[in-house]
């Protein structure tokens, strides 16, 4: 097991110019170190139970009825820092509908809501570190700040691993998106190499079929080849 749980250049800089909530949610004083506990170490025991798992397709909250969109489906492994699956491990996802709106109070925007998409999902990996969503592709939107700057489509993941200090909070990009080169959030990691593993890899169109489009997208918890936070 490595020691080094975020190698150099894998956490964002914070906080990040032109994204107002890094300002008011970054720690101004460095974190104060201490031995970690039973209960850092240990995970809540029926956590899952807890949570409610088992919510996978986004894209069809009502059977007959899909969200518009690109129907996609992302799925991957859950790894630890030496490349082993994590099973048992939660699995959240959330995004934006296809035209880039969150069914959430807190979006105002004037694109429209999709009453057919599940905004949100939860999934338990399976014995392999296995997990699969299928959803629509999100769409871009502007951050609403004065230099406006588009986010690109992107999907937001959160994992609990077996401890409480392996929970990570992080987001996918899509291949060979011209925004992703744009993007504060994505750019905000140093290392060229660690924004690479934010991006999802695309499937072969024909292993996948007809129906949608396929992503592949591991996740690694912490080590050299960390997943970055975002």
């Amino acid at each position: 097991m490595s020691d080094v749980s975020w190698p150099t250049g894998v956490e964002p800089v914070v906080p990040i110019p032109g994204y107002p909530n890094t300002w008011t949610h970054t720690p101004q004083r460095p974190a104060i170190a201490r031995a970690p506990g039973r209960t850092e170490l240990a995970a809540p025991p029926g956590i899952a139970r807890k949570l409610g798992v088992g919510t996978v397709n986004l894209a069809e909250r009502v059977p007959g009825k899909p969200a518009i969109g690109q129907l996609i489906e992302i799925s991957g492994r859950i790894l630890d820092e030496d490349g082993r699956p994590i099973a048992g491990a939660v699995v959240e996802l959330w995004q934006a509908n296809a035209a880039g709106r969150y069914a959430h109070p807190i979006d105002q925007a004037l694109a429209p809501l999709d009453p057919n998409f599940e905004g949100h999902g939860r999934i338990l990996t399976d014995a392999d570190g296995r997990y699969a969503f299928f959803t629509v592709k999100p769409g871009a939107y502007a951050v609403p700040v004065q230099e406006t700057w588009w986010r690109p489509p992107h999907l937001h993941f959160s994992v609990f691993g077996p401890s409480c200090l392996s929970r990570l909070v992080t987001q996918m990009y899509f291949p060979g998106d011209p925004l992703n080169a744009l993007d504060r959030i994505l750019c905000s990691i140093p290392d060229a190499a660690a924004q690479q593993r934010m991006i999802a890899r695309m499937a072969p169109p024909a292993a996948v079929g007809d129906r949608y489009l396929g992503f592949s997208h591991d996740i690694v918890l912490r080590g050299r080849n960390a997943t970055p936070e975002g």
